[in-house]
């Protein structure tokens, strides 16, 4: 995003909080909306998808292992 655009948007965020700031239902709306986007960016679960697929592609070349039956596979799960 260019600096214009973000100037702009800011701007435009700006006037919107200026046009709701009289009414203490929305400007309270706003920040548990607000708090919500901030929780939702520093929420260090969250991944692009990008570290998503290459998270995959590492987990695919790690060695795997494979049962015959499902007998094998809940003894393996007992034995953890």
């Amino acid at each position: 995003m260019t600096e214009v655009q973000l100037n702009a948007m800011n701007t435009e965020l700006w006037q919107s909080i200026g046009a709701i700031a009289d009414s203490e239902p929305l400007m309270r709306r706003l920040t548990r909306y607000a708090k919500k986007l901030v929780k939702e960016k520093s929420d260090s679960t969250l991944m692009t998808k990008e570290e998503f697929f290459a998270k995959i592609e590492r987990a695919e070349q790690q060695p795997g292992k494979s049962f015959a039956n499902v007998e094998e596979l809940d003894k393996f799960i007992r034995s953890l």
